[in-house]
């Protein structure tokens, strides 16, 4: 049961990398991502999220405490995009608590988007935090410190500190406080700590102009002008005052920063959500290859690194790509079995194939119609062809001899010997040969 859920949950991940290569990211397809990284069946919760703004900025705080709690990984990486269309969702809603989550939203965009090195886009929501006076005055609502991912030392610091006040304050004093008022920021005033922690790397980023006193100044203004704060607060504006800063390009960088700063709500990740996506669906799709090994390795010819070989050249990555395929190759000609493991050519697997064979696919449906209606051997690759063809695609790169090619060109004759190949398969083989060939006569 588990390596089906394996394969289906791979599955989902290329079918909404399929869909986001031509649309944006819908609310559905965000909702369904969701529910399959947290393993939820909330799917109410979900549904209800997309008219609440509230709603909206929990699932992101949900999504954001499981990253903060975990090693970064691609699951991880996909929870942080995930995390950051929730908050600009929360930002489009039009309803009475869209002012109240405002500038949280922000903020909470501007941790997410520090912590993928996109510090210009970062700057531009603390920007808006800090120019947000008349959504302030609505806010009720404090940046969670156990949300937040890694920042710098001085936030792990004051939240280490403030966890070892609170249990003093428990412990040897016998005062109760509120867990949830311990490890917390002043929403505006972390708003103005992760502007100047921005700047303070923008010359080794992708920022062109170092963080100027003015910057401080401000910050140092509004924490004075408060009327109450929270020993965090105290703690990461005592920290932050100890460092200097240059005030080079003071004038120059007003202007930028004026002019980049946006109001926008809606996310553009498509590209870097879709690679992640079918990263983690190879992932998932490898250990599945490892359950089917397990089950039927003993019966059948698999191997379980097809998928990786296949992302291996998608990615460019020859080197790995051809070790693999020359590895499973000589694991499977040898082999004489019916019982086979084969790699679908539906839509959302084309997603991981080169043009050449998903063209090849299409044209086999077009021409042969009787292929839509007899299973999915039809459009489907054998491993042992599908890691032929890859050797060769590999093997036809400039730096490659041909002599390494002649000698795929003899797996190919000893695979036709003693493997029956459906259609597509023989097709690809086909291809394959053809390719050599033509690589070969160009080197004589």
């Amino acid at each position: 049961m588990h390596d089906r859920c394996t394969y289906f949950t791979a599955n989902i991940f290329l079918h909404v990398a399929y869909k986001i290569t031509t649309h944006p990211l819908t609310d559905e397809l965000l909702d369904i991502l969701c529910t399959t990284c947290l393993q939820s069946n909330d799917v109410r919760r979900c549904l209800n999220a997309r008219h609440s703004s509230v709603l909206s900025l929990s699932q992101a705080a949900k999504l954001m405490k499981v990253v903060a709690n975990n090693s970064r990984s691609t699951v991880q990486l996909i929870e942080i995009e995930l995390s950051k269309a929730y908050l600009h969702r929360a930002l489009r809603c039009k309803d009475i608590h869209r002012d109240s989550i405002y500038c949280l939203a922000n903020v909470y965009l501007a941790v997410l988007y520090y912590n993928t090195g996109q510090y210009q886009t970062a700057i531009d929501h603390c920007t808006l935090v800090m120019r947000s006076q008349d959504y302030s005055q609505f806010s009720s609502h404090v940046v969670q410190g156990e949300l937040l991912p890694k920042i710098d030392d001085n936030v792990d610091t004051v939240l280490g500190l403030a966890t070892f006040y609170h249990y003093v304050r428990t412990a040897a004093f016998n005062q109760q406080q509120q867990q949830h008022h311990v490890s917390v920021f002043t929403t505006d005033l972390f708003a103005h700590y992760l502007h100047i922690k921005c700047l303070s790397i923008g010359n080794s980023h992708q920022l062109t102009q170092p963080p100027f006193s003015g910057d401080t100044e401000r910050y140092k203004e509004y924490f004075c002008g408060l009327h109450g704060t929270y020993i965090t607060d105290v703690l990461l504006f005592g920290l932050e005052m100890g460092t200097r800063y240059s005030i080079a390009g003071e004038r120059h960088f007003i202007h930028k920063r004026r002019t980049t700063a946006t109001r926008t709500h809606h996310l553009d990740a498509s590209a870097e959500l879709c690679k992640l996506l079918q990263q983690r669906a190879v992932e998932h799709l490898t250990i599945f290859r490892h359950f089917e090994s397990w089950q039927l390795g003993s019966v059948a010819a698999i191997v379980t690194t097809d998928y990786e070989a296949l992302y291996a050249f998608k990615c460019g990555d020859y080197q790995r790509c051809l070790r693999l395929s020359a590895q499973n190759v000589c694991t499977l000609i040898g082999l004489r079995t019916t019982l086979r493991a084969w790699v679908l050519t539906y839509p959302e697997f084309s997603l991981l194939m080169d043009n050449d064979l998903v063209s090849l696919a299409g044209l086999t449906l077009i021409v042969n119609r009787s292929c839509r209606k007899t299973g999915r051997q039809c459009v489907s690759i054998s491993q042992l062809s599908l890691s032929l063809y890859l050797m060769t695609q590999c093997q036809t790169k400039p730096r490659y001899s041909a002599t390494a090619v002649a000698q795929t060109l003899n797996y190919i004759e000893v695979a036709r010997r003693f493997w029956k190949f459906p259609c597509l398969d023989r097709l690809v083989l086909t291809l394959t040969e053809r390719k050599i060939l033509i690589y070969i006569t160009g080197h004589l």
